[in-house]
């Protein structure tokens, strides 16, 4: 009998690890895997899910170190983190980001004091006429600056439509 219940609790642990792990936020962020889960188009589900998948364990963007210097409107020092779509497809040249992708900068002021973090995320269906890209600007106080179809965040970025709306790098070939 005493043996039936150890193994019983060693068959119900590995069953409680499985499916604890099978669901997969953080592998699915990395690119392995079902594509991951996409939030609703509103600043407190996207923020949420950057929560959730811990977007500052993601890679940052390729060529870019933390505190790289930036400048007007987002700050003068960035970090840039990419999930697994994001990368991959920033790896592969690809010219247009895949439904899923998040491209997230922290923006800081001179002194490294965080000032906001800004959000691009690729939402299909939901504003073809800019490619899809669902904005957020957070600031770090919490608060919402701006969401949604920003118009600043679209003609500005909107001069890079060939580029898929991004200003950081090439995504094309």
């Amino acid at each position: 009998m005493r043996h039936r219940s150890i193994g019983g609790i060693v068959c119900a642990g590995v069953l409680a690890f499985a499916l604890g792990c099978g669901g997969g936020g953080e592998e699915q962020e990395a690119g392995m895997g079902d594509a991951p889960a996409m939030p609703d188009t509103t600043a407190a589900a996207v923020w949420a899910h950057l929560q959730s998948s811990n977007y500052q364990s993601w890679t940052l963007w390729p060529g870019k170190a933390r505190l790289y210097a930036g400048g007007d409107p987002h700050g003068m020092l960035l970090t840039t983190y990419v999930n697994g779509p994001a990368l991959q497809a920033i790896n592969a040249r690809s010219g247009v980001m895949p439904a899923g992708a998040f491209i997230v900068k922290e923006n800081y002021m001179p002194d490294s004091t965080l000032a906001a973090v800004t959000v691009m995320y690729k939402s299909p269906g939901y504003n073809a006429e800019h490619n899809d890209w669902f904005w957020v600007k957070r600031n770090a106080d919490g608060t919402v600056a701006a969401e949604g179809r920003v118009e600043g965040c679209q003609n500005c970025h909107g001069g890079n439509r060939a580029n898929d709306y991004i200003l950081t790098a090439a995504i094309i070939q």
